[in-house]
């Protein structure tokens, strides 16, 4: 089974696949941030992307012509205020205009609170977590992890919607067949470790048929979700038998612990988006490169025909 399912073996695969779509427009909320519109800049030179920037007019152009970003090609709608600038970059969404959103220098909880707005806003009613991609170093693949981003402890329904967030996404970009890991600390379901009663019953709504396309095997630590020796050495039965695509963690330091370790222990590059809105939304951190950033348009880029 594993040599037969479609993988994308790193993020150049995905922005082939991305490209091939053509160019996607995306809609920028207070563009005038330099790391973004340098990703902005990546993205438009590769042919992936067409920019609406939506902020103060005057200030975009300024940093574009510092980096050598040219506008030629984008749409520039003039806001300065930042509520404002939202407002008109999920109306360009919202109309038609884009196909997805990315947040630029404004704080994340008043950015969210105009994609959620009751009207005209960009909810569907599905919980809104993130989802990220990494590659690293030494595997023939990239590997996913949600959510170490947005939810910070999820109930099991909650869980439930993080993960069918992911598989969405993965089908619509064309893994129709998934394997997921839900992780804990080790392979017993134990009342004390409610980590744990959650991963089983995940993998048995997945023997049940409700995740369709997918496997999803928990709980099982990380060792396991990796090494198929690791599972002998335990004597632990799985079909996936360290064939992991997708990782489901429990909460989101565990998530956070384990997207940072990949990074900066074995070399990772890593990037991320948001999923359950109507549209996928590029949100991300200060912290994170322009590459990075432009790794997250790539995965928002591919993924708009979901919508």
């Amino acid at each position: 089974m594993g040599c037969t399912r479609m993988r994308f073996s790193g993020f150049e695969s995905l922005l082939d696949r991305a490209k091939s779509l053509g160019r996607a427009k995306v809609a920028v909320a207070v563009a005038a941030d330099r790391e973004v519109l340098e990703a902005i800049k990546i993205a438009e030179k590769e042919g992936l992307v067409t920019p609406v920037l939506v902020g103060d007019g005057e200030q975009i152009k300024r940093l574009a012509q510092e980096i050598g970003l040219s506008l030629a090609g984008a749409e520039l709608i003039h806001e300065p205020h930042f509520e404002g600038a939202v407002q008109k970059a999920v109306d360009a969404v919202v109309d038609g205009q884009a196909h997805f959103l990315m947040k630029g220098q404004i704080n994340s909880s008043d950015f969210l609170r105009e994609v959620l707005r009751p009207v005209r806003g960009l909810r569907t009613g599905h919980l809104l977590s993130h989802f990220a991609a990494f590659q690293v170093p030494g595997f023939s693949r990239l590997l996913y992890v949600t959510d170490g981003g947005m939810n910070i402890a999820p109930n099991l329904a909650q869980k439930k919607e993080i993960l069918e967030n992911g598989l969405l996404y993965l089908k619509g970009i064309g893994m129709d067949s998934v394997n997921v890991i839900v992780l804990a600390a080790n392979e017993v379901a134990n009342a004390k470790m409610p980590v744990t009663m959650d991963a089983q019953a995940l993998a048995e709504m997945s023997q049940a048929g409700e995740f369709p396309g997918a496997i999803v095997e928990g709980p099982l630590a990380l060792d396991g979700a990796v090494s198929a020796a690791a599972l002998r050495h335990k004597g632990i039965a799985s079909r996936i038998n360290g064939e992991v695509d997708l990782f489901l963690v429990p909460t989101i330091e565990v998530g956070n612990v384990l997207g940072k370790s990949l990074v900066y222990f074995a070399g990772a590059t890593m990037a991320g988006i948001v999923l359950g809105a109507q549209v996928p939304i590029v949100m991300t951190s200060r912290n994170d490169t322009p590459r990075s950033k432009f790794m997250a348009l790539t995965m928002a880029a591919l993924s708009r025909k979901i919508s």
